[in-house]
């Protein structure tokens, strides 16, 4: 296959699931943006067709300018996804509601703002594919997590009612939802759960990988390959769907 004079626009793209999808689809030849709060983590990625464009996919003015530019210099979206998130478990009754709207905001309002921004300029073209990257999470919750849980529902309800919406158009709209994957946010999340649960590092990392079905973390290029299947040949009548990377059933 071949992505070549596709423009991919990445959110959470300088680092772990994010950064596997832009190399995956830059190999392919398509012209790829990555976003990310960050320009210096960007520019020790960018190269070999990855451009790197700091973009807070909380706030919709930056979202708005940051894409358009990203369009003229790069041509219409015709990839998005919707990947940028925050993952962070917390009780509810230890829950505030900053740590609440931060996280709706990015997980939930960023792919929101994201999308319908990119959606813009693909729509013209008569093609595009349109990813979020959701979790298990998002499929049937995680326990502790619930603001994590109800953000990543959201984006999955999201996903599908584009899907319905665009129906029979060459558009499609498909939900991402892994494990445990190996990136920066297990390595955060073992520190943050070793701390709340009085357990060692190691215990704590243990959490997270039994919690995959086969009992080990997922690779990002595992991520990337189920994308790249998403944006490929032969994937048309794929839409609206949950597509689950997680060892086993969930």
């Amino acid at each position: 296959m071949t992505l070549q004079g596709k423009h991919a626009f990445i959110t959470g793209g300088g680092t772990g699931i994010g950064l596997a999808i832009a190399r995956a689809f830059a190999k392919e030849g398509a012209s790829v943006t990555i976003t990310g709060r960050r320009q210096e983590v960007l520019d020790e990625v960018a190269g070999e067709g990855i451009t790197g464009l700091a973009m807070d996919v909380r706030d919709e003015a930056d979202v708005v300018a940051k894409v358009a530019s990203s369009v003229e210099a790069r041509g219409p979206v015709q990839i998005c996804v919707a990947n940028a998130g925050v993952a962070e478990g917390r009780a509810v009754h230890k829950t505030s509601m900053e740590f609440w709207r931060n996280m709706m905001a990015t997980n939930l309002d960023g792919a929101f703002l994201t999308i319908r921004e990119c959606l813009t300029s693909m729509r013209p073209t008569g093609w595009g594919r349109v990813i979020t990257i959701a979790s298990m999470a998002g499929v049937r919750g995680l326990q502790g997590a619930a603001c994590y849980s109800a953000s990543k529902h959201g984006m999955i309800g999201l996903t599908r009612s584009l899907a319905e919406d665009y129906l029979g158009q060459p558009f499609t709209f498909n939900a991402i939802c892994p494990g445990y994957v190996d990136t920066p946010i297990v390595t955060r999340n073992t520190a943050s759960i070793s701390e709340r649960a009085g357990i060692s590092a190691d215990a704590a990392r243990d959490i997270m990988i039994n919690s995959n079905r086969h009992k080990r973390l997922i690779e990002p290029e595992e991520i990337a390959a189920a994308a790249m299947w998403l944006v490929g040949p032969g994937s048309q009548s794929v839409n609206g769907q949950t597509i689950e990377i997680a060892g086993g059933q969930m």
